[in-house]
């Protein structure tokens, strides 16, 4: 059976100087991330890479371009050349794709396809966003890229349904797979967990639910990294370091931010929600470690200069 990793040696992808980069979904907290070290030629982690020198950036959203319209993603890519397109724009809420499937399917599988056609016929590079919920949340070993997927929930599937048009339609894209995302802007976990402990000084946070923290830094990092290459497939990006609880993150949130509040653990029973959380959904970066590419921190480190960087942007406020 032929891998779904793709290995060139490390090979570039080629590009000339001065592209143009496509970022859908600019809005939210990984697309925002791309757009600032795109522009401003680096990041947290250090330089991209040379051939992002002089890129020039279109930051898009729904308001520009509606992905799932096909002959408006057509008609863009026809009047604008791209040499990379990231997709970040997803239907992400779990609990809304569980009860409007229709509209998830058609954001995170029919979008995404129509991008891999565009890009293609262009000779685009594609990147695009996947997630730990195409597993099947029942586990106790990281899954690997080459496991079994079996979502359990409308977002899983719509999710992989994705992947899986993405690939057929564009041979040379890559998929990254991340978990537990947070960046600076928009709302996420580790904000309401700061927000909940300075409002209510105590949180309750469930204990039977495991995964990857994942800072959009790294992930941002990763993604700039690999779109130079000539690498296409399925990658697992997550930051790294050992699997955890939400309330074991929750917790060192509470460290890390210096807010006085007590975490207490509970169960996914005592939280129910309309769609069904994995248990166990942490991922291996093993694509990654096979071309020498898990340049992906551990999560607590990402965390704790994630942290520092945030407070800093809310006393400015």
């Amino acid at each position: 059976m032929e891998s779904i990793l793709k290995l060139s040696q490390m090979g570039k992808f080629v590009i000339r100087k001065n592209m143009n980069i496509l970022i859908t979904g600019a809005n939210g907290q990984l697309g925002n991330e791309l757009k600032t070290i795109l522009m401003q030629g680096k990041s947290e982690l250090g330089p991209l890479p040379p051939q992002y020198k002089d890129c020039q950036v279109t930051a898009i959203d729904v308001d520009v371009l509606d992905i799932t319209d096909p002959k408006a993603v057509a008609s863009y890519f026809s009047n604008h050349r791209f040499e990379i397109v990231f997709n970040c724009a997803a239907m992400t809420n779990v609990d809304s794709c569980e009860t409007k499937e229709d509209l998830a399917y058609k954001i995170n599988a029919n979008g995404p396809e129509n991008l891999a056609k565009a890009c293609a016929e262009f000779h685009s590079k594609f990147v695009h966003v996947s997630t730990d919920y195409v597993f099947s949340g029942i586990g106790n070993k990281p899954f690997v890229e080459n496991d079994e997927c079996a979502p359990d929930t409308a977002y899983g599937r719509t999710k992989l349904s994705g992947e899986h048009l993405v690939m057929q339609s564009c041979r040379s894209a890559i998929i990254c797979r991340t978990a537990w995302l947070y960046g600076y802007v928009g709302n996420n976990f580790v904000k309401t967990m700061m927000r909940l402990g300075r409002e209510n000084g105590v949180v309750k946070v469930v204990n039977d639910q495991i995964g990857n923290p994942t800072c959009a830094v790294d992930l941002a990092f990763v993604m700039v990294n690999l779109a130079v290459t000539d690498n296409s497939g399925i990658f697992h990006a997550t930051c790294n370091g050992p699997e955890v609880s939400w309330y074991e993150f929750a917790t060192s949130i509470m460290q890390e931010s210096g807010i006085k509040a007590t975490v207490s653990p509970c169960t996914t029973k005592d939280f129910p929600r309309p769609a069904k959380r994995p248990a166990y959904s942490a991922l291996q970066n093993k694509h990654l470690q096979d071309i020498g590419m898990d340049i992906m921190r551990p999560w607590d480190i990402a965390l704790h200069a994630w942290m520092a960087n945030y407070l800093k942007m809310e006393q400015k406020q």
